[in-house]
């Protein structure tokens, strides 16, 4: 990184800044109505719901930053060229949704500095509270995008599997989505998500719709319920490293796994080997987010406090130690995510 300490900080600073009201402008709906087409600060404000005189303070910091180019004599603004995809729109380009969750993370940045004092956690219950949808919207379009194609589909067999008709359990399903777009891709499959939060639980139902095969139920992944042999394919999509206790998690899925299931986890793609990952700005990201989110939640109830960053080898050992033979770690369309591919052992 060039310049001295004092300048990358400084950039940095601001660039919080910028974060933060690309934020607001996300969760206000400002970017979008931005997108529409040039406009007045007033014309803008009309077209969001929101207060003439805030947006035209927000506006100048977007054009300060260079997203938004200013008219003087016309008095309108409008995105700078190509800015527009990458902070509107429906789809994965945009980063805003990013942004927003990263601002709602800084804000448990309180709560987070205690836990440093007494090293306990903070469940994920207060989590779904304080950040809401933001957790999973900063993921949203790109899973709408390419999860079946590009998280399912480099795995060998796979699809031909599912469109066979599988038994398919998603731990960790928060909202729903990864499940919903499982069962959508795939109708002979009948697909369960679980997760620990009723609250998450309940927003999943209710986005089910009419999808027969396709349900959701409360339950915590270190003691998943069903039979034993009873599912053919299990996804733990960015979840493992969260769990109190992914030993007793990873039991349970090899438990419930048929003889020849499948188990795909998505989770780090980085190394454990922290000189290797010095002057990264992904690593940088993924340390702070485990900071904020990922080492808390882990932590609640005394849990194992892997942390996001807890690197391929440990993830492949942990593997291991629990029954699993790891058959590839594919590379996937999140760079700080790898597709591991694990089938039991003597099962």
């Amino acid at each position: 990184m060039e310049g001295t300490p004092s300048e990358r900080l400084a950039d940095m600073l601001a660039g919080h800044v910028v974060v933060t009201m690309v934020a607001l402008g996300h969760r206000l709906g400002l970017l979008d109505a931005l997108a529409v087409g040039p406009a007045s600060a007033a014309e803008l404000a009309e077209r969001a719901g929101a207060d003439a005189r805030y947006v035209r303070e927000w506006l100048g910091a977007l054009v300060g930053a260079g997203f938004v180019e200013v008219d003087a004599a016309g008095g309108t603004y409008r995105f700078a060229d190509d800015a527009a995809g990458v902070l509107s729109g429906p789809t994965a380009a945009n980063l805003a949704p990013i942004a927003d969750m990263l601002v709602r993370l800084t804000g448990m940045a309180p709560e987070v500095a205690a836990r440093f004092g007494d090293g306990a956690g903070i469940p994920p219950q207060v989590y779904a509270e304080r950040a809401g949808e933001a957790l999973g919207g900063s993921r949203r379009w790109l899973y709408e995008e390419r999860f079946v194609a590009g998280f399912l589909g480099p795995v060998p067999g796979l699809a031909d599997r599912l469109r066979a008709g599988a038994r398919v359990l998603d731990v960790g399903c928060g909202a729903g989505q990864v499940a919903r777009l499982v069962a959508d891709a795939f109708p002979a499959s009948t697909v369960t998500g679980v997760d620990v939060v009723p609250e998450a639980v309940a927003a999943a139902e209710a986005g089910r719709g009419e999808r027969p095969n396709l349900r959701y139920e409360v339950a915590d992944a270190a003691a998943l319920p069903g039979e034993a042999g009873s599912v053919d394919v299990v996804l733990a999509v960015d979840v493992v490293h969260d769990l109190a206790d992914p030993g007793a998690a990873l039991r349970g899925v090899r438990r419930l796994l048929a003889p020849d299931g499948l188990f795909v986890m998505v989770d780090i793609s980085y190394t454990g080997h922290l000189p290797d990952l010095a002057g990264d700005p992904g690593a940088t990201s993924a340390f702070g987010i485990s900071v904020l989110h990922c080492l808390p939640v882990s932590l609640s109830g005394g849990g194992a406090g892997l942390g996001a960053m807890w690197g391929h080898e440990r993830a492949e050992a942990l593997l291991a130690e629990e029954g699993f033979a790891v058959e590839a770690r594919l590379p996937s369309p999140r760079p700080q995510n790898a597709i591991y591919v694990a089938r039991p052992v003597g099962a």
